[in-house]
């Protein structure tokens, strides 16, 4: 009898242990808890060089998966079992992206999505400071998006602090960069430990008084349907008006959903079938959706990539407004080698 008490006295303090940490944990993601302003400005400045209206641009985006989701690494939320690649395979993994964009610096506007600053899953290096040096010639924003204390899950394994977000990168100086918080929250209390998803936008004054639209964004991932939809209703919101000023618009980035009517012209056998798509007709005729077909941008990471047997599909793209007109677009095929997804490259000019 004595026995089953102490047994029963230890399972007590056990569980009260247990639901105490909980508790704490709980209170302190309430307390640092990453509350962002609906617009949050990153730069102004009073003036800045006039773009000719009639300009040819090139924009590059690339989700570089924070180093750390290269070909022989699968992801516990998605359904794998890794957590975390090993720290000289993230380092590896950093400097063939610094030496890519490197080589494709040439570009007047490079987005990067899922790019870390002082995150355990990256071995707290500050991959924005890295990249900046290797793009001297471009004016940088960074938007945070991803600003937690401590992930607590896999239990066996968290994931930690995270400090990570979306930075656009620019040849040319824009008089203002914005960073325009997503509607949307998971509920209580997964919602204290997910992204705080945005997009970033950079304005850039033009000749004939309006201004270029530079637009990076990365969407929900993991919701099945509610705050996809709140988030593309937000930004549609956000396009028409500023298009109905006469501006020029160009989106690009990580949206989570193929694009509308989206038909690949890729190995259909690999095609990721329950990637959601986005609705035909979201915007008024005139908007151009502008995407690769025949390279898949990003793929599963349930396991370890083969090229044999895992799932692909294209949620990398970019949209433009009525008065821009696409010259060209391509996926850069890099094999997934150090990241789930491959960049994608458009050139645009700009209509009167």
């Amino acid at each position: 009898m004595k026995i089953i008490k102490k047994i029963l006295l230890v399972l007590l303090i056990a569980v009260i242990i247990i639901a105490a940490g909980f508790a704490g944990l709980i209170g302190y993601a309430l307390i640092t808890d990453y509350n962002p302003l609906e617009k949050d400005i990153l730069f102004t400045k009073d003036n800045s060089d006039k773009l000719n209206d009639t300009i040819e641009l090139s924009i590059l985006t690339w989700n570089i998966g924070y180093c750390g989701l290269d070909k022989d690494m699968d992801f516990f939320y998605d359904g794998g079992k890794k957590v975390f690649t090993p720290k000289k395979t993230l380092v590896n993994n950093l400097t063939a992206i610094e030496k890519f964009l490197k080589l494709n610096d040439t570009a007047d506007f490079i987005f990067i999505q899922e790019i870390d600053k002082n995150s355990k899953r990256s071995y707290h290096i500050n991959e924005y400071d890295s990249i900046n040096f290797v793009l001297k010639n471009h004016y940088s924003t960074f938007g945070k998006n991803y600003d937690v204390f401590f992930v607590p899950v896999p239990v066996s394994s968290p994931m930690g602090k995270v400090l990570s977000g979306v930075a656009i990168y620019s040849k040319f100086q824009p008089v203002s960069s914005v960073r325009n918080s997503f509607p949307g929250k998971y509920g209580f209390p997964k919602q204290l430990f997910m992204l705080d998803r945005c997009f970033v936008v950079n304005r850039y004054p033009m000749a004939n008084g309006k201004e270029l639209i530079e637009v990076n964004t990365h969407n929900e991932a993991y919701d099945p349907g509610q705050i996809r939809k709140a988030q593309m209703e937000y930004l549609r919101e956000f396009l028409l008006k500023e298009y109905e000023k006469g501006n020029y618009l160009v989106l690009g980035g990580d949206w989570n959903q193929t694009p509308p009517d989206f038909k690949p012209d890729y190995s259909a056998s690999l095609i990721r079938t329950e990637q959601i798509a986005l609705p035909s007709g979201y915007l008024p005729e005139g908007w151009q959706w502008i995407y690769d077909n025949t390279v898949p941008s990003n793929r599963t990471i349930k396991t370890a990539y083969d090229p044999s047997v895992t799932t692909t599909t294209v949620i990398d793209f970019f949209l433009i407004s009525p008065n821009v007109k696409a010259l060209s677009v391509k996926c850069i095929n890099l094999g997934f080698e150090h990241s789930d997804h491959n960049p994608v490259i458009v050139k645009v000019k700009l209509v009167k």
